[in-house]
């Protein structure tokens, strides 16, 4: 005998409504700090009895709503980093008789705040202009490129929304040496308090490219990124 859940939605992902409650937590990779709940409900779909032999199919719903009284702002968004995961589970658990091992299992779903659905207004588009030549790097160069064989400029978004492309552009305005490939490397920060002291650890979590060989000199390179979803979250800060 086994248990299987399925969600109405291919994509797993559910946007949450205000106004009472799956379990979702805020974990922490470091064993000194505990998860913090966000929510927690408990719901019997099904009275106790008899199931009849073969596959029984149970409906099910469960209202995402954020407590009465309860702060909106807490209903994060799924986000699996390095140090910290916020995840939203739902889990099955059928209980049997004496002598009978309980059946359970757990899936997860994805919570995704839509642009309609904010409760604050959405941060407008930012971005800066950029450029990199030999005096910006901190790494060993070759000996043509520390003599100003190359410049490359451009500009990329520095603040949009998750659902939102990061767009942009780049150019090689000069390069003494043959390039192999442009890519972007899209960092993440993540700091916790633990006791007195907080820890922040930088890590990659996507990498993109934008042109491949030798590119033409002075031409302007579009830069356009979808956000790997799971593996990024809004700026926040909870506790």
């Amino acid at each position: 005998m086994a248990i299987e859940l399925k969600l109405s939605r291919g994509n797993r992902i559910y946007h949450p409504s205000l106004s009472s409650g799956t379990i979702g937590v805020i974990e922490s990779l470091y064993s000194s700090i505990k998860p913090v709940p966000i929510i927690n409900t408990t719901v019997d779909i099904r009275p106790p009895g008899k199931l009849n032999p073969g596959k029984t199919e149970i409906p099910f719903s469960v209202p995402l709503e954020v407590p009465v009284g309860g702060d909106p702002d807490r209903f994060y968004e799924t986000y699996h980093g390095s140090n910290i995961s916020i995840q939203y589970l739902i889990t099955a658990d059928v209980v049997r008789g004496y002598l009978h091992k309980a059946l359970s299992t757990t899936l997860e779903f994805i919570i995704e705040s839509g642009k309609g659905k904010l409760y604050k207004a959405p941060v407008p588009p930012e971005s800066v202009n950029f450029y990199i030549t030999q005096d910006t790097q901190s790494h060993q160069l070759l000996p043509s490129l520390q003599l100003g064989g190359f410049r490359v400029t451009g500009r990329v978004a520095t603040q949009c929304s998750l659902t939102d492309p990061v767009i942009g552009e780049v150019t090689v305005e000069k390069s003494d040496v043959p390039i192999h490939s442009i890519d972007i490397h899209l960092l993440r920060i993540e700091s916790i308090v633990v006791g007195e002291r907080t820890a922040v650890q930088t890590t990659g979590f996507q990498t993109i490219q934008v042109a491949d060989g030798d590119v033409c000199r002075g031409m302007s390179l579009p830069i356009y990124i979808i956000l790997a979803r799971l593996l990024a979250c809004p700026s926040l800060s909870a506790g």
